[in-house]
């Protein structure tokens, strides 16, 4: 609602409410409410023009602000339990007429505005790889917020009212991700670096029906939904596996492999920003 302009009193007068819909709560619980006012009209005099403003049951007029000589703002502190406000703008003016001047006012429609008394201060961290866990400190978090990297939901923790953590879900590697809350309130921005794969042992050397186990690990818990490592073979007929999916909050896997037909190959292990992991397979 802020900003929207309107003509009053056959186009005598252009009002424009610079006030925005939203302000951050602050200590003095004191917010400053402002107005444009131009006119449009010859007849109108300008040493005239006296803005008000009508909040809570009351009038009170308005100053000229440093912004411009149009401009005019009131300074209003919220009741001490209220979050929001209601109010409208009352104008009088005078006008030049043949008999004389008139007096005129008009007032404009219901606008409101809303404190928001929380926002996020800084991530704790500018920069980790998939799946570490990073703490977002602000003021007024509830269980019920979560965090979004790079618009992809993060699995978020609910530390206290000043702080949350997440882990950094699967995201493109080595590129900077927009980190805000589900609310749309903006956090900063972070750094995703590789995360790095471990595998051993470093080669498989199975019989036919026989099975062996790789273990795969992480450097921190994987985020919610797991983290998916992509396991590719050149000898799919000599390879007999599951998907690789590391569990949400844990760090590694074992996941057995199985030999099928004899014969030899590699097993390729990739990770978003990381080198590629080949392990050598062998079926006897």
């Amino acid at each position: 609602m802020g900003a929207a302009l309107l003509l009053l009193s056959g186009c005598d007068l252009t009002v424009k409410n610079l006030t925005p819909p939203t302000f951050s709560e602050n200590p003095s619980q004191t917010y400053s409410i402002t107005l444009q006012v131009n006119k449009r009209s010859g007849v109108v005099s300008a040493d005239s023009i006296q803005p008000n403003i009508v909040i809570d049951g009351q009038i009170f007029p308005m100053v000229r602000s440093a912004l411009g000589d149009d401009v005019y703002e009131f300074d209003y502190r919220l009741p001490s339990g209220r979050q929001n406000g209601a109010y409208y703008f009352l104008v009088n003016y005078e006008v030049s007429a043949g008999t004389g001047p008139k007096i005129r006012d008009t007032f404009t429609e219901l606008y409101e505005f809303t404190v928001v008394n929380r926002y996020a201060l800084t991530l704790e961290v500018d920069r980790a790889p998939v799946g570490a866990k990073v703490a977002v400190l602000g003021r007024g978090f509830t269980p019920s917020d979560t965090v979004m990297v790079g618009g992809m939901p993060a699995q978020t923790k609910f530390e206290s009212s000043t702080s949350l953590s997440f882990h950094v879900p699967p995201v493109a590697a080595g590129q900077n991700h927009q980190v805000t809350l589900s609310s749309g309130l903006d956090v900063g921005t972070i750094r995703v670096d590789p995360a790095t794969v471990r595998v051993v042992p470093s080669s498989l050397n199975l019989a036919q029906g026989e099975s062996g186990m790789l273990i795969f690990s992480i450097p921190a818990p994987a985020p919610a939904g797991g983290m998916v490592i992509n396991v590719t073979t050149d000898a799919p007929a000599s390879v007999v596996m599951p998907e690789v999916i590391v569990p949400a909050g844990d760090r590694s896997v074992n996941v057995s492999v199985q030999g099928g037909q004899p014969g030899n190959g590699s097993l390729y292990i990739s990770v978003s920003g990381q080198n590629e992991i080949i392990i050598p397979i062998t079926v006897r």
